[in-house]
């Protein structure tokens, strides 16, 4: 599977909870990080989901957000990956942020360059990465 989002996580369906129309789905990643999504009830389905099965979690870098000292933040996004600011590529107006989360993971986002000079963003520091579940696209091989 080849896509262009620059996060794609290997995971496995830890749980699914159905509502009416859509469905929260858990993927466990190695290390025990948890990535939350929301997709169609149908998907689910067409996707052949079920607990212990195998599946990616696809998030696109611009879609992440980025802060510090986020451990005890209250936030309605689902998904928070705190770890190691592995690489910072600085651009004139946007900025690539990849934080190490553990186990092999990494999350890549891209936010203004702004924003990453006033979180004073540094390899080695401390960051966060928070995305919806609503923004995590799932998929099976």
């Amino acid at each position: 599977m080849k896509v262009s989002a620059r996060n794609v996580f290997l995971g496995t369906v830890a749980g699914i909870r159905k509502g009416a129309v859509n469905a929260e789905v858990s993927l466990a990643l190695k290390g025990g990080t948890t990535v939350t999504a929301t997709i169609t009830n149908g998907s689910v389905d067409t996707l052949g989901l079920a607990a212990g099965k195998e599946a990616y979690a696809i998030v696109k870098a611009s879609s992440v957000i980025v802060g510090t000292d986020l451990h005890d933040a209250r936030v309605s996004a689902r998904n928070i990956m705190c770890g190691t600011v592995s690489k910072v590529i600085e651009g004139q107006v946007n900025t690539e942020i990849d934080i190490e989360v553990g186990a092999g993971n990494t999350i890549s986002a891209v936010i203004t360059h702004e924003s990453a000079r006033n979180l004073g963003l540094k390899e080695g520091g401390h960051a966060c990465a928070l995305f919806k579940a609503s923004s995590v696209i799932l998929g099976v091989s």
